[in-house]
């Protein structure tokens, strides 16, 4: 979407929805070819498996927080700064329940369950996306460690 266009590009945004729905389906065929599914990351203490849960949970995470950015998306940007630097002061926290919560998440949605949920979540997000107006979908909101406002469009 160019600057000056006041129109959403749905068709794109779906796109990559669903690119990223297919990605993951990919990465979880070669997981199983090269049974590949405890084994250690690179970069993370995660196993393959548990990082492919961590993919799918950023946008189980995205479904869950879209009606907080439209109510968000409302007010001043000054609210949404001051929630996101609130959240800020939680890093720490947040970082470690993050890691274990995701370790732990993966025993339930595991290599069997993953894809079905991912499936799932994109569908919920692609009907979010058509129901949405364009004014809606150019509102934005501040996010934590970010420190800028970030349309859902970006």
């Amino acid at each position: 979407m160019s600057a000056g266009d006041s129109t959403v590009n749905r068709a794109a945004l779906a796109e990559d929805l669903e690119r990223a729905r297919e990605e993951l389906h990919r990465l979880l065929a070669d997981a199983e070819r090269k049974d590949a599914w405890t084994k250690p990351t690179r970069g993370t203490r995660w196993t393959n498996e548990e990082l492919l849960f961590h993919m799918v949970f950023g946008y189980m995470i995205v479904q869950r927080l879209l009606p907080l950015e439209r109510v968000l998306g409302r007010f001043p940007e000054g609210v949404s700064r001051t929630y996101a630097r609130l959240l800020d002061t939680a890093t720490r926290p947040f970082d470690l329940i993050n890691y274990y919560g995701s370790r732990a998440a993966a025993v339930v949605y595991n290599r069997h369950r993953m894809g079905t949920k991912m499936n799932r979540v994109i569908a919920s997000l692609q009907r979010s996306l058509a129901r949405s107006t364009d004014e809606a979908l150019h509102r934005g909101m501040y996010f934590p460690h970010i420190g800028t406002r970030s349309s859902t469009t970006t």
